[in-house]
């Protein structure tokens, strides 16, 4: 069915109970699936408004994140496979260009919308073609430096563009920063309303104090409007984000504009469901949930690595006034909402500016403090430069908390964790642990702080819970050797070296068939002295690692020994479960089991050949 062709047939009452529709079809759908609940359910009249008005085929929308995209996708021929959304073979979380036309520009990230617009606009205006070139981000996505270093090019460039800010004073968390002030006046702002009552009132009916109320209201709101009239951008707004007829109107007004716009559009996140509205941090990523109570369908009894290492901090941190903790607007992702509560002076949430919240934290440390950063590591990618010119460069000592390593599941290629033991490996003075459990991780982290620190460190863990919880996990916590790997299983000629909580599987493997299994807590630097035992007393040898085998820890050892490396192939991988990505790229233990007899044979027939 062709959804747009419908919905521009429709008066506003059938719009209204349209929208009603799309909310209670993707609740049905992501309370199965898991999703981004409360983004999408802010965008829904947003984006009947616009389509109404702009064609998606025809022109460009170019949507921030693609987390909030799941009533374009509806609307854009994915009806019918939606309930695939997030699951193996089945159409991605966010905006995809290998999956529909319509989906104009991919993203997984925040803040990529306004650069990629541009260049797609200057693009079609180099080859004589002509299309409105739309962008929907988010007020939180216009902290990233990536969005202003873009708004600073408009005029510069001449530009077009459409800028359509979803205002709703969230990111993830709570915006943060001078600028979700400036979004919150706006939001606040009645100019609209006054300016209405303005219009409706004659002079004998008051028009003279109508004016002077209109007059303070201006001087509320001037300061917005001076913001993007300085970047020679014309601001409009603020929208009702939920009302249909009011952002058509703005739309069909906007679309013939000669110069650049921005318009605010105010919305509510989580907006018609009683739990998201009421909490939309929790439901922005949700789990499965029951769609009458809004409750999490959790399994009782276990613990995630995220909260194993914000509770290990917090306990930490009590005894050590020293210790600070940072996030990226992920407070509650990273496990840290905890010692936010605890340590209100000790916590700074810099919004999703990742760049900047590495080389703070290099600030910090250099005046004593003990600084942690939590990340998931695809979104660490993004500070890679701080991390080697600002950290790495002066040796200075920051703990970098990377949470979400290796294969995330449902959220796909733009959220595996999979290249920072490559991408970190390579930096001097980078130190890298990877645990094999919670019990490890607790242990790990206990551990460095034990101890004065030296020079950047990095940690890195699964989306993974185990069964557990963590008054045991705090009461077994112990000292670890954080430089010398520990061989969990010794066995015949053959033997593995792994690291992680891939190590698990590893383990079962090696003991099934009496090889020898290697736990490498420390991946950086080389335990040399055990290595050099496994060369020596092994036929085979072969690490294994749940991070990309293009510049991993396998390849770091490669050169000392004939060695083969298990780990994800040099390729991006797809969405699905964890438990169905493992099994995909074979470091499930069948998987590894296979590989390794794979390429004993394939050895074996080399040498027999030569």
């Amino acid at each position: 069915m062709d959804y747009i062709a419908k919905i521009r047939k429709m008066n506003y009452k059938e719009l209204s109970k349209f929208a009603r529709e799309i909310r209670e079809y993707i609740i049905d759908i992501i309370s199965k699936n898991g999703g981004h609940l409360a983004s999408n359910f802010g965008t829904v009249e947003l984006t009947l408004a616009l389509y109404r008005v702009f064609d998606p085929f025809e022109d460009y929308i170019i949507w921030d994140t693609g987390h909030q995209t799941y009533t374009h996708k509806l609307l854009t021929g994915r009806w019918d496979l939606f309930p695939t959304i997030r699951k193996y073979n089945g159409i991605s979380g966010y905006t995809n260009i290998f999956e529909s036309q319509a989906d104009r520009f991919g993203a997984g990230h925040v803040g990529t919308s306004i650069a990629a617009a541009l260049g797609i606009e200057q693009g079609l205006k180099s080859q004589g073609k002509k299309a409105n070139v739309v962008v929907v981000i988010g007020d939180g996505a216009l902290t990233s430096g990536e969005a202003l270093e873009a708004l600073n090019q408009i005029k510069t460039l001449d530009s077009k563009i459409k800028i359509i800010i979803n205002n709703n004073s969230m990111s993830i968390s709570k915006n943060v920063g001078a600028l979700s002030h400036f979004f919150d006046r706006l939001r606040t702002s009645k100019i609209y309303l006054e300016m209405k009552n303005v219009m409706k009132k004659t002079v004998k009916g008051g028009f003279e104090e109508e004016l002077r109320r209109l007059k303070e209201a201006l001087k509320v709101s001037i300061t917005g409007d001076d913001f993007f009239e300085a970047l020679s951008i014309k601001h409009l707004g603020p929208v009702n984000g939920h009302d249909l007829r009011e952002m058509e109107e703005v739309f069909k007004r906007i679309k013939d504009y000669d110069y650049p716009v921005a318009i605010t559009v105010n919305t509510i996140k989580g907006k018609g469901f009683h739990s998201s509205e009421g909490n939309p941090e929790d439901y922005h990523s949700a789990g499965k949930f029951d769609t009458v109570s809004g409750t999490f369908l959790k399994t009782p009894g276990f613990i995630s690595f995220s909260e194993t290492f914000g509770k290990t901090l917090s306990k930490i941190a009590e005894k050590d006034e020293k210790i600070v903790a940072i996030t990226a607007a992920m407070a509650k992702g990273t496990g840290l909402s905890e010692f936010a509560k605890k340590f209100p002076d000790r916590f700074f949430d810099l919004g999703i500016t990742e760049q900047a919240c590495v080389t703070f934290a290099g600030g910090l440390a250099r005046v004593g403090l003990k600084p942690v950063f939590a990340v998931y590591s695809t979104f660490l990618q993004r500070g890679f430069d701080q991390i080697i010119h600002d950290i790495a460069l002066q040796n200075i000592p920051v703990v970098f908390a990377i949470d979400r390593a290796g294969l995330v599941g449902e959220d796909g290629p733009t959220h595996h964790g999979v290249f920072d033991i490559s991408y970190l490996r390579m930096v001097p003075n980078m130190k890298i642990y990877a645990p094999m459990s919670v019990q490890d991780l607790a242990n790990t982290l206990f551990t460095i702080f034990s101890f004065p620190l030296e020079g950047p460190v990095s940690i890195r863990y699964p989306r993974e819970s185990e069964f557990g919880n963590f008054e045991e996990i705090y009461d077994k916590i112990k000292m670890v050797n954080l430089s010398r790997w520990e061989i969990l299983n010794e066995g015949n000629n053959i033997a593995i070296i792994s690291t992680g909580t891939i190590t698990k599987n590893a383990l079962n493997v090696a003991k099934k068939n009496n090889w020898t299994l290697v736990f490498a807590r420390n991946i950086k630097p080389i335990d040399f002295e055990t290595l050099n035992w496994v060369i020596k007393n092994h036929e085979y040898v072969f690490t294994v690692e749940e991070g990309s085998i293009a510049g991993g820890f396998g390849e770091s050892i490669n050169i000392y020994g004939n060695i083969a490396n298990i780990g994800i192939p040099d390729r991006f991988i797809t969405h699905g479960s964890r438990k169905e990505l493992l099994k995909l790229v074979g470091l499930d233990e069948n998987g590894i089991e296979r590989q390794i007899f794979e390429k004993i044979e394939r050895r074996s027939r080399y040498e027999n050949t030569n």
